[in-house]
């Protein structure tokens, strides 16, 4: 008896086997690919994640949208509610503090390279001519009036108990203020907009860098530590997801080093522990 393949038979087969190959591929570029939503404040973050982690997302598989914000919280309330994947703004006790706050559960994954707070004046070109009773403008919140606050007491203007710790210091910790500063807090990404009116601006590295500030001209960097250095933060879980994983590991690469070190926009900066030296 000789078989004959029907042709319906022939077209239920064909059709069968074209799916079967159109949802392999499917999945093969579903694997290979994925919509990666990042967020940002005004500041040099996303210049440096555009021109030096993108392309290395982007061997990968990733396609990268770019979120910004212009209030504090609002990144981190974004990854909390799923918005966005991971955001790229502040440092750990900022991040802690939120948390802490607003009942967020986000953390960090990196380091990344972080302008230092720095004091800036439109009207004196060197610290020693700043006269005293000068007016001084500072951050509001808790955690970067600290940092400002010890800048100041770095220099000699003020004097600080002894013991304070130096990441939860406030003006109720100045024991005595010889230079008789005038201390004006503000919220901080108006700081560079206060240089107008005060002798000295304490200015957040990313706020000086969006508003056109060089980091060089800055009469006085803070001595950044650890803890101010800034991160790649996601929502708890997430921290050992692929794409953060491979976040991590672009920032950490040899290319994005390189890449860092070369650019003179970016001189300045404190540069994360990983950094070949």
């Amino acid at each position: 008896m000789r078989f004959q393949l029907r042709a319906p038979s022939l077209a239920r087969w064909s059709a069968s086997l074209l799916g079967s190959l159109a949802l392999g591929l499917f999945i093969h570029v579903s694997a290979q690919a994925a919509d990666l939503r990042v967020g940002f404040m005004p500041g040099p973050y996303r210049d440096a994640f555009t021109n030096g982690i993108e392309p290395q997302l982007k061997k990968l598989g990733y396609t990268v949208k770019y979120v910004e914000f212009s209030q504090g919280v609002q990144p981190n309330d974004a990854v909390e509610r799923g918005q966005i994947d991971a955001n790229i703004f502040q440092h750990t006790l900022y991040l802690n503090a939120t948390n802490k706050q607003q009942g967020f559960d986000l953390v960090p994954v990196v380091h990344v390279p972080t302008p230092p707070m720095g004091l800036y004046s439109q009207r004196h070109k060197s610290l020693d001519a700043v006269p005293e009773g000068a007016t001084v403008t500072l951050p509001s919140d808790p955690v970067n009036a600290a940092r400002a606050l010890n800048i100041l007491s770095a220099i000699g203007w003020v004097t600080l108990k002894p013991g304070v710790s130096p990441i939860a210091v406030s003006e109720r910790d100045i024991s005595s203020n010889p230079k008789r500063l005038k201390l004006v807090p503000l919220e901080a990404a108006q700081a560079p907009r206060s240089l107008a009116d005060a002798d000295i601006a304490a200015v957040q590295g990313n706020f000086a860098v969006a508003s056109g500030l060089k980091l060089t001209e800055a009469l006085k960097l803070e001595d950044m530590t650890l803890p101010y250095v800034n991160v790649v933060a996601v929502k708890r879980g997430n921290e050992n997801a692929k794409f953060a994983k491979d976040i991590a590991a672009a920032y950490q690469s040899p290319e994005f080093q390189r890449f860092f070190k070369a650019n003179p926009t970016w001189a300045g900066y404190r540069l994360p522990d990983y950094f070949a030296q």
